[in-house]
């Protein structure tokens, strides 16, 4: 059943340019809060070579990460908030500045938050607040306590 939803998943979908835009500005707003960086990246499907390997949602994220070079931040404080549609997954991506000072658990409410929505077909809201709440985060624990941020990484939604 995996493999037949990765054959027809699809994220332009759910997030045309219009969409793209709102979370772009919604990246930006938030990155004036804290020294943080955030990306955000939607895939509609792994390959079915991937998909035959039970890759998981969490492994690609990873690479992602990496490939999006996220963890290539001066302070390390780069987050990933990575959607694999088919598989209805969301997984965030800290580096190791974030991750030593946000436990995991911090960011399951946000996946939770971010799911409810795209549960309902709003995945424009559904990411504007995930990347709203993620900010939040950054911005408790990396205040930009008036200096500005560099701004070291896109704020344009990835589509994989």
């Amino acid at each position: 059943m995996r493999i037949v939803r990765h054959l027809f998943a699809s994220s332009k979908r759910h997030f045309p340019p219009a969409t793209l835009d709102a979370i772009q500005h919604a990246i930006a707003a938030s990155e004036h809060r804290h020294h943080g960086e955030i990306v955000f990246a939607a895939e509609g499907s792994l390959s079915p070579r991937d998909v035959a390997r039970g890759r998981t949602a969490r492994e690609r994220a990873h690479e992602v990460f990496a490939n999006l070079r996220v963890w290539n931040t001066e302070h390390n404080t780069g987050v990933l908030l990575y959607l694999l549609l088919a598989d209805h997954a969301i997984e965030i991506v800290a580096d190791r500045g974030v991750a030593k000072e946000i436990p995991e658990a911090e960011w399951l409410p946000i996946c939770a938050l971010m799911k409810d929505y795209f549960r309902r077909g709003d995945y424009e809201h559904g990411a504007i607040e995930g990347v709203a709440a993620v900010g939040e985060l950054l911005a408790r624990h990396f205040p930009a306590n008036g200096e500005r941020n560099a701004d070291e990484l896109p704020d344009r939604p990835v589509l994989l």
